[in-house]
């Protein structure tokens, strides 16, 4: 089975529910503590051993190809003043990984911004990676756990979790079939449904291994009323035919897209850096709101 090395992180969006910073600075550029959350994102798939990433842009984005970039003065000036930790980081950044840019022209939904990396892609399996959600696990990147489940079942994967009922209706849930640990056939995939029919509590949440027969199902998938090409709608046209699976992934997942996802995981990741831990542990302490 082709080994998985190339990953693909659409970037492409206004990031409207972040306005007004999101106007003049990128979503995926948000810090997360002193980290943009792009950067978490790049290091998972790192971690997860790929290789190659293509990072699809819109307009506007030029900051995140400058942040993955060599920085020659920057780095002259830490080096200079002896700064050898600070010099490290930066040159850790630009060393992670190949990283590519595609500019998707149209905001014409999910689908076409995957459909962008074809050339990039050719013709083996991959990942993709959205950036509004960051996933915790020290242990094993969730992307690292999607690659295995693939080369267990050679379909195409979707990185799902339990959410609770009140909130399924702000993804795309599943409806499983058969069903054998944390691996679960798809039988449907439907976009935010109403609480009175969730089939089910398992929310697809952004990673996902996909396979090249994708690309010419997305150049045949009908767009929604909006003009969009929905990604799911691709995927569900490949799990009717030769199958996908779902799969429960372990790892702490913050949404954040969501302004209260995004504060959530800027206080936990504060309260894991060695450095900020006690005073902010007692920062929150001391609130009286």
């Amino acid at each position: 089975m082709t080994k998985i090395r190339k990953a693909v992180i659409p970037a492409a969006g206004f990031g409207t529910r972040f306005l007004p910073v999101t106007k003049a600075i990128p979503k995926e550029m948000l810090p997360i503590v002193d980290t943009p959350t792009l950067q978490y994102v790049v290091e998972e798939a790192v971690k997860s051993g790929i290789t190659d990433i293509l990072i699809i842009l819109g307009k506007n984005k030029k900051c995140i190809e400058d942040h993955f970039d060599i920085a020659v003065e920057l780095e002259q000036i830490l080096l200079r003043a002896g700064k050898k930790e600070y010099l490290k980081q930066i040159r850790d950044i630009s060393n992670m990984a190949h990283i590519y840019y595609v500019r998707q022209k149209e905001m014409n939904g999910s689908g076409m911004a995957v459909l962008e990396a074809e050339a990039f892609v050719g013709n083996e399996p991959f990942a993709v990676l959205y950036g509004d959600d960051i996933i915790y696990n020290p242990e094993k990147p969730c992307l690292k756990q999607l690659m295995e489940a693939y080369d267990t079942t050679g379909k195409i994967i979707l990185g799902c979790q339990e959410v609770p009922k009140e909130e399924a209706s702000k993804y795309g849930i599943v409806q499983p079939g058969a069903t054998k640990g944390k691996y679960a056939e798809v039988i449907k995939l439907v976009e935010k449904p109403p609480i009175d029919k969730l089939p089910s509590t398992i929310a697809s949440i952004g990673r996902y291994i996909l396979t090249p027969d994708i690309f010419e199902v997305l150049k045949n998938t009908p767009a929604m009323p909006n003009g969009e090409v929905c990604l799911t709608d691709a995927i569900q046209t490949i799990a009717d035919s030769t199958g996908a699976y779902a799969y429960t992934f372990d790892g702490r997942r913050y949404d954040v897209g969501d302004k209260l996802g995004y504060i959530q995981a800027t206080i936990e990741y504060g309260l894991r850096d060695k450095n900020l831990s006690e005073g902010l542990k007692a920062y929150i302490k001391s609130l009286k709101i």
